[in-house]
């Protein structure tokens, strides 16, 4: 079969699900996971040819997209902040306005080890808790941006834990002198637990947060077959994990800390509310690049 027909078949397969432009995007996405081709491999070959290997594992792949099964679980990894990541059914898909969460904490600990870059090698290290961390996305992202740094993440699934502790990025941590993340199994609503780390620089979360009643808002790549405890929250209570969050960051933030936690777009003043009420007296709300209300930032004093 020709790569240019494949595209066309594949698309129009998927468009009971996708826009057309988005059902393209994926089917070239599997064509350069599954065959090695590019994005132009169709334009500047257009007689090139799909084998019949190639063929099989293209056909079966594109049964469960189908169905509705994200690309990223299909191929086994997604691209976060520029670097490629192991992703399973066990994790949340990460998304790209995480993104800008995580470009926010590494300026913010940046700024930390500057501080304190006069020091030498006594200098303390950064120090970071990463809650609810999933595939370790964020965790591996500040590790690997701010070489140095130490950086905890915690998850109550022990098989996103798996997937977390399985990136591979040794050859940067090698080239960069960065520390790999630690990943840690608890339970972030029992805020009380004895927890081996005394205090962090800086508390990064993307904890659940969609009401039960969104849910028909979701689209079914996400509501069937992504992890539910990842993703929801009761409707009665839907600020249940920012309260956890806050507790966590009462107990383990420095007096000069600062916390970034992402949010329920539609709950930007209730969030913010948590925040004040555990004693936080700056409170952002920070806009996505849809103008939407994604993150808060958080401290106990002004910092910028």
């Amino acid at each position: 079969m020709l790569l240019v027909d494949f595209l066309k078949q594949g698309t129009a397969a998927l468009e009971h699900l996708y826009p057309t432009s988005e059902a393209r995007s994926i089917v070239l996405m599997l064509c350069e996971s599954t065959i090695g081709t590019k994005s132009y491999t169709h334009i500047v070959e257009p007689g090139h040819k799909i084998d019949k290997k190639g063929e099989k594992a293209l056909g079966e792949a594109m049964e469960r997209l189908k169905l509705g099964e994200p690309i990223q679980y299909v191929i086994g990894r997604t691209e976060f902040c520029g670097r490629s990541f192991r992703v399973t059914k066990d994790t949340l898909i990460p998304r790209p306005e995480t993104e800008l969460l995580v470009r926010e904490a590494i300026k913010i600990a940046d700024r930390f080890r500057r501080m304190r870059s006069s020091y030498g090698k006594s200098a303390e290290p950064v120090r970071i808790l990463d809650l609810c961390t999933g595939s370790g996305n964020i965790a591996w992202s500040l590790a690997l941006s701010v070489p140095g740094s130490r950086v905890v993440g915690v998850d109550i699934s022990e098989a996103a834990l798996e997937v977390a502790k399985s990136q591979d990025f040794s050859s940067e941590l090698k080239s960069s002198g960065a520390l790999a993340p630690t990943f840690v199994s608890a339970d972030i609503l029992d805020t009380e637990q004895e927890f081996g780390y005394d205090s962090f620089d800086l508390v990064l979360s993307n904890p659940p947060y969609i009401m039960e009643k969104e849910k028909p808002l979701l689209r079914r790549n996400v509501l069937d077959w992504e992890p539910s405890q990842a993703l929801f929250v009761p409707d009665e209570d839907p600020m249940l994990y920012y309260r956890a969050v806050a507790a966590w960051s009462l107990r383990f933030l420095t007096p000069e800390g600062m916390g970034l936690t992402e949010m329920n777009e539609c709950l930007g003043p209730e969030t913010q509310a948590v925040f004040k009420d555990a004693g936080y007296t700056e409170t952002d709300i920070v806009k996505d690049f849809y103008d939407r209300n994604r993150f808060i930032f958080y401290a106990k004093k002004a910092s910028h």
